[in-house]
């Protein structure tokens, strides 16, 4: 019996040694789905007690105040919202998230082993407590170039690892489906430790979701429908269902959880900027909404605390009971769920007035993934599709909301056989450049959904590859967004009319900054601000720059584009802009 255990049951038996009480909360009970009241004594960063308590060395009246778990959230990239693990960290804490399960495949994708060796040093200094899932599929697909490949022997050292639990979402199904070797060795890797593998199961057949049962994979958060949800539970699968700033499928998946089937789903965020995760949080963001919209607060409680853990098979955690990690969060009411207190490792955290930090010195950054973007200057040429006046295109068109596109067939305006944009049409030219091996590589494709009236926006941040993305209304502005992003080694750009309007850059792999969250806030504000000048109607009804990365994901259907080229995600190949 470990020291930690037999100092825990030893004062379990003498609560007045115990180093908090909380008394006269209610506890929201995750496992019955009721509230009782009680009191909570804790020691040494544990629940060591449920009961009624006279004594203890810090006894704290809760009274009117709910008990809940401490928030999980089941997958997100933290990459995504731009600021390291540590940044992250900050943001999020005062939401009442104490546990993320991330998948650090972005900054894989760029910078191979040493990019998440980086983040999970880097994660030591937070607050939260940050698990990692290893990236499964580096390069997601073979139909791009990426900065790194990872095979089952690159990622087992990682293993021995205590932040890491599992092997990340399994994007590759043809690589599944197939048997191919190294995709099998990740499995077989990841099983014969016990752990958990995450699925990634966009428009997959049910014969294809009964493959991935098979291979062990048996949660995901790719379901867009009520059908999906359900067709996933009756395959033993657990549904992580989604709430991020691109993807946005909970009140579509809403119908499909019962009081009956509530413990196969969780919440997850998957990708959230940053601005909007400050303002809003993440998990508390998707309880909140779920219970607007009439999902049970008892069962949004439990999809987001004890379900999680018992998904990632993360012990100990999730619940207000014996012998649990002691993150609790104590809260006015059940609806709106805001914490006024969060306790983390049995300390006690007032937001009103306590201020989380760090718990040590970040990581230091390697320079080799501060200096990506290695690219080969784009000319105007590279830039030309060529298209037959009165042919018809493949047009990328984007389903408001959604990862998913349409696969759309339309008359375009062309002179001289090259395309034009036009934006009275919403048509507009697209471009994925190669930025990690100076191949020259350019992909063009025709993009309708962006509502760009003027200029061009660029970003090295483009799942999952991250190259570099530009959309525009001509090709003047789409160079001058290139060198812009060149220049600064990657980030954002916003610019019109030959001028730069706004830009964020991200040293870190062209995908994260180095600087505070609150500097890198307002950087995305005034980004967002000076969008209005490019867009139709002044006023983004999305989130442009997060749709733009995931135009260039060729495992989600149905339309996307690579530096290889125009990918059709259904046929699993790559297609000319012109129809012949």
């Amino acid at each position: 019996m470990s020291h930690r255990m037999r100092n825990l049951i030893d004062t379990a038996q003498h609560i007045s040694e115990a180093d908090i009480v909380l008394k006269n909360g209610t506890i929201v009970d995750v496992f019955s789905l009721e509230t009782y009241q009680a009191d909570v004594a804790i020691h040494n960063g544990y629940i060591i007690g449920i009961g009624n308590y006279e004594q203890g060395s810090n006894c704290v009246d809760v009274s009117g105040k709910y008990i809940i778990p401490g928030l999980i959230d089941g997958h997100i990239h933290i990459e995504s919202t731009m600021v390291t693990p540590s940044e992250f960290s900050r943001a999020l804490f005062r939401h009442g998230i104490t546990t993320v399960v991330t998948d650090p495949h972005e900054i894989a994708n760029v910078a191979g082993i040493e990019g998440i060796k980086y983040v999970i040093e880097d994660a030591n200094s937070s607050l939260i407590d940050i698990l990692f899932k290893l990236p499964s599929c580096v390069p997601a697909t073979s139909f791009e170039r990426n900065g790194a490949t990872l095979t089952a022997d690159d990622l087992y050292p990682l293993l021995s690892n205590e932040k890491v639990i599992g092997l990340a979402e399994v994007m590759d199904f043809h690589a599944v489906l197939t048997m191919q070797e190294d995709m099998l060795n990740k499995l077989k890797m990841v099983k014969d430790r016990g752990m958990v593998i995450d699925g990634h199961a966009a428009g997959l057949s049910e014969q294809d979701l009964n493959i991935y049962s098979i291979a062990s994979i048996r949660n995901d958060h790719e379901a867009v429908t009520k059908d999906e949800a359900i067709d996933r539970v009756r395959r033993g699968f657990h549904v992580l269902v989604r709430e991020g700033s691109a993807a946005k499928d909970l009140l579509a998946l809403l119908p499909a959880i019962s009081p009956q089937n509530s413990t196969r789903f969780s919440f997850c965020t998957d990708d959230k900027h940053l601005d909007e995760l400050v303002e809003e949080g993440t998990i508390n963001y998707a309880m909140r909404l779920a219970i607007k919209h009439g999902l049970d607060p008892l069962i949004a409680i439990q999809m987001a605390t004890i379900n999680n853990a018992i998904c990632h098979q993360i012990e100990n955690k999730g619940a207000v009971a014996p012998g649990y990690v002691a993150d609790l969060l104590l809260v006015d009411d059940l609806v709106e769920l805001h914490p006024s207190h969060v306790i983390k490792d049995g300390r006690i955290f007032d937001l009103g007035s306590n201020k989380a930090e760090l718990k040590k010195e970040k990581a230091a950054i390697p320079m080799s993934i501060q200096e990506s973007i290695n690219m080969k200057p784009i000319s105007k040429e590279a830039l030309q599709i060529i298209i037959a006046d009165g042919q018809l295109a493949n047009v990328i068109e984007i389903i408001p909301n959604q990862l998913i596109t349409k696969k759309s067939i339309e008359k375009v305006l062309t002179k001289n056989g090259l395309f034009q944009a036009n934006v009275a049409d919403d048509q507009i030219k697209i471009a994925v450049c190669e930025r990690h091996h100076a191949t020259g590589g350019v992909g063009l494709g025709i993009v309708k959904g962006l509502k760009l009236n003027k200029g061009a926006i660029a970003s090295t941040v483009a799942h999952d590859s991250h190259n570099l993305v530009v959309a525009g209304t001509n090709d003047d502005d789409m160079i001058l967004a290139i060198e812009a992003i060149r220049s600064m080694q990657g980030g954002l750009v916003i610019v019109s009319d030959g001028e730069v309007l706004a830009k964020v850059p991200l040293k870190i792999g062209g995908i994260m900054s180095e600087k505070p969250y609150e500097k890198v806030v307002e950087e995305l504000h005034h980004l967002h601000e000076q969008l209005r000048q490019v867009i139709s109607g002044g006023e983004a009804v999305q989130n442009v720059f997060m749709i733009l990365s995931f135009l260039c994901l060729p495992v989600i259907p149905s339309l996307k584009l690579t530096d290889k080229g125009l990918f059709d995600v259904d046929s699993f190949q790559h297609i000319e802009v012109g129809i012949k």
